[in-house]
Formats: structure tokens, sequence, C-alpha cells
């Protein structure tokens, strides 16, 4: 399955490799260049299919805890100030996803989007640690009745755009769709003081089903 938001990107990306393979082989009589270009037009239409992917997947139910939000592997556990929204310490862990994972993001936990705001901003390596609050991205608060939380997705080197389905006001479940970030990109979470972390450094996360920490 293909996720909507490469329905437009995938249309032009075919449209444009396929006109230059039929391009190549009108006007080419090179047959090197012909029989080359080949596995190169298919890498990079795979490369960009493989991206958007959307395959169906079976979510956990985990009341209270914080499930990964986006495919990838943990970067960052430490405590920070968070000083855009919730004005004090947090625990935060970051989930950097590589061009190769699902880009899809989900809500976490059940709540209420109390807090929603777009940044732009830079384009640096999402692993990198500054890319929180230098590169473009999106900042929501969730209020889970008992806590608040914010998640930030943010675009990376690559990634030109950040989606987010979120309003201001809007009740939401656990593993409803949250947005999606093209082309290699990061979510940070930021959990209350005395959250259990569930996960280590490196490790490898898939959203909605693993278990990054227990609220306290």
């Amino acid at each position: 399955m293909i996720h909507r938001e490469g329905y437009a990107t995938l249309a032009i990306i075919y449209s444009f490799v396929i006109l230059v393979e039929i391009l190549i082989f009108y006007f080419t009589k090179n047959q090197a260049v012909r029989f080359s270009s080949l596995p190169i037009a298919i890498f990079i239409l795979f490369f960009f299919t493989n991206f958007f992917r959307n395959p169906p997947r079976e979510f956990a139910s985990a009341p209270q805890t914080i499930l990964a939000p986006a495919d990838g592997k943990i970067v960052a556990i430490e405590e920070i100030t968070e000083d855009e929204y919730l004005k004090d310490k947090r625990i935060q862990v970051s989930i950097f996803m590589s061009a190769w994972n699902i880009h899809k993001n989900l809500v976490p936990i059940d709540g209420t989007i109390s807090y929603y705001k777009y940044h732009p901003g830079k384009y640096l390596l999402a692993i990198n640690p500054k890319s929180s609050t230098l590169n473009e991205r999106t900042s929501i608060g969730l209020n889970t009745g008992k806590h608040d939380i914010l998640l930030r997705q943010i675009a990376g080197f690559m990634a030109r755009r950040v989606v987010c389905y979120m309003q201001e006001g809007m009740q939401v479940k656990q593993n409803d769709e949250l947005g999606f970030i093209k082309f290699g990109s990061r979510v940070d979470i930021f959990l209350p003081l005395g959250s259990e972390v569930k996960v280590q450094m490196g490790q490898k996360v898939k959203f909605g089903i693993t278990e990054i920490a227990k609220l306290p």
C-alpha cells in the first residue's frame, strides 16, 4: 500500500523517469547508455515507492504507556529543559528515521491536542541534536488527562516537508495517524520526569508497537 502523501510525488517521479527513458531509447544510439539507464531508473522508482509505503500493521494497546510514534532508531535519551511549551525539565527520547524507514507518524497515547505550532527552519541532518530547535519542525502538545507531553516532528537534510494532521482541541486515540515526514527525519518525545523509559540508545523501534515509556 502507498501512503496518500505519496500519490502526487510518485506520479511526478514516475512520469519524469518514464519520459527520460523514452527519450534515451529514441535519441541515444549507444547501447551501453540504453542498458545502463534502465537499472538506474528502476532503482529510483523502487527508492521512492519504498519510501511512501504504508503496509498494514497490528498495533498494540497500552493505556498510560507511550508507544513509538515513528519507526526508526533511538538516538537520544536525556533530561533536558523544554522551553517552548512545557517550560520545565523533561525526559527527551528521540527517534531518527532513515530514508528506508516508514515515515508515517502515529499518536503515542490517548489524549487531547493542547498545543500546535509549525516552525520554519534549517535542514541539518536530523540525527544532529541541534536539529530539534533549528530545523523546520512541528510541535504538538498532548494532554493525557494526567500528564502533558510534547511531540516534535523534525525535518532532516533530505526532508523538505513535515505534514501534521493535528489541530488544537482534537480528541485523539493511541495509534491515530498524526502525520508524515518526507525523506529522512526525526521525532522527539518530551516525557514527564519519573517516566519509566523502556528503550535503550541505538534500539530500533516500530510505531504503534514498541513501548517507549510508562508514564508516572
